[in-house]
């Protein structure tokens, strides 16, 4: 009877010291997956940017009015010329025709238009690291993730107003930034947002609240709003850090500066906050961590975001 009570006493140990364990292990696992998990807003209207047409208001189609339709040529031209026409009259149709040619060939082949095909399309990166005191941000990020239309070209511009003011608003918080910036043509825009965003969205664990392209999905370590009277960790030693992705259709953007110091991000800020909404062609906005219960350590911070630079 011993020799059983013996055994029972041994497994019941047994057990509690592996479940301690277990508890240890899986409460750090959680622990350190909601401390990695990220927010994300965006959108793109790259899909519903028209190509860029012929102007229409010279009172003419520019496709079979006058010329071209169907590959014959100038249909008009034996009207005047063969059937013994001519004139004053003639010249001015010439004129007025070549004039609707010139605009035609102009609307479809130099891609100055905002849409056109060949325009230039500023692609760009704002990234900054902040101490964990500004963890207001990541609420007021969270608050633009559950009530922004990302569905809409001017949900996307209010997203970006609304991202370059937070940040704005607590620039003695900044630490770290990191800027990139490229020119590309329309053609080629898409694709070059899209490699940026993936590449940093790779550097979230998950993605625990997000609001792209109207669809809104929040898994269960999202943070909530938080309520009134809440207050989170105050160790300023620790860091939150916010990346804006840009698509501009024209050259506001082309002259951002390499950003080195405080003044520059401001300078920068102030520019993405002014773009015009008919320019905005894509927009992410990735903060981490998305709750602010957490915060990244100096090493996390440098580790996953190698290009920042302390300012």
């Amino acid at each position: 009877m011993k020799k059983v009570k013996t055994h029972v006493k041994v497994w019941t140990r047994s057990l509690v010291v592996i479940s301690l364990v277990a508890m240890t292990i899986f409460g750090n696992a959680h622990e350190a997956f909601a401390k990695r998990s990220g927010g994300r807003i965006g959108g793109s209207s790259f899909k519903s940017a028209p190509s860029r047409s012929a102007p229409s208001n010279s009172g003419y189609s520019g496709s079979n009015t006058y010329y071209g339709g169907g590959g014959g040529g100038f249909f008009f031209l034996p009207m005047f010329f063969g059937g013994g026409g001519g004139g004053l009259f003639t010249i001015l149709l010439l004129v007025i025709v070549a004039g609707a040619i010139m605009q035609a060939f102009r609307g479809n082949g130099d891609g100055e238009g905002i849409t056109g095909m060949g325009s230039k399309v500023s692609v760009a990166k704002i990234q900054v690291g902040l101490l964990s005191s500004a963890r207001s941000l990541q609420q007021e990020l969270t608050r633009l993730a559950l009530e922004s239309d990302t569905s809409s070209s001017e949900g996307l511009a209010t997203v970006t107003r609304e991202t370059a003011i937070s940040l704005m608003r607590h620039p003695e918080y900044w630490v770290y930034v990191s800027s990139a910036n490229e020119n590309t043509k329309f053609a080629l825009a898409e694709q070059k947002f899209n490699s940026l965003v993936m590449s940093e969205r790779s550097k979230l664990n998950a993605e625990v609240l997000s609001n792209v392209g109207g669809r809104v999905l929040q898994g269960k370590t999202a943070a909530a709003l938080p309520s009134e009277g809440s207050s989170g960790l105050e160790d300023p030693s620790e860091y939150i850090v916010v990346t804006l992705l840009l698509a501009v259709a024209g050259e506001t953007l082309s002259k951002l500066p390499t950003l080195r110091s405080s003044a520059d991000l401001q300078s920068a800020l102030s520019v993405i906050g002014s773009v015009p909404t008919d320019n905005l062609l894509a927009v992410e906005v990735l903060w981490e961590p998305q709750s602010e219960d957490y915060t990244l350590t100096n090493d996390e911070v440098l580790t996953i975001y190698p290009d920042l630079v302390r300012i």
